[in-house]
């Protein structure tokens, strides 16, 4: 399969998931299993929960991380403070990245709203090659942030 069967392969499990929720958090993390399942190049997958005044660990898939991020530094922040996807081709050269694990060498953040509006988290995706996000990859993963915005009621 090519990357973007890949995503509508996973687009239609997570969709499966939504429609079948009966929570938040079961919702979330079966979601970051399937996306770290059906990328095995993912390093790490999961959401940060906006809050006042930071980012708390949500549901992931990989290993342990940070468990609060501030909103003053960090590709997860700005991308919270910013309001929109962005991508890392080197996460060493990122000013004020925040490094939770040495190995993750790229990075995709992308903004997760309610059906209001609100942002609610973002979805984090790290990976140990440099270099490994596209285009395509933020195109497949707003889609899916799109997916997940009636989760959050």
């Amino acid at each position: 399969m090519n990357l973007n069967d890949n995503y509508r392969w996973a687009t239609g499990k997570i969709k499966k998931k939504i429609k079948d929720s009966h929570s938040l958090i079961s919702t979330l993390a079966n979601s970051t299993a399937i996306l770290k399942e059906s990328f095995p190049g993912y390093f790490w997958v999961g959401f940060y929960f906006v809050k006042e005044d930071h980012l708390s660990l949500g549901p992931f898939q990989g290993p342990p991380a940070c468990a609060r991020i501030d909103l003053d530094k960090g590709v997860c922040a700005d991308c919270a403070k910013e309001k929109k996807s962005i991508i890392v081709l080197n996460v060493h050269e990122y000013p004020g990245h925040v490094a939770c694990d040495s190995r993750s060498n790229s990075e995709i953040v992308i903004p997760v709203f309610n059906r209001s509006g609100e942002l609610m988290a973002v979805l984090d995706i790290d990976s140990e090659k440099y270099d490994d996000f596209s285009d395509i990859d933020q195109k497949h993963l707003e889609e899916i942030a799109e997916l997940l915005k009636p989760v959050w009621d």
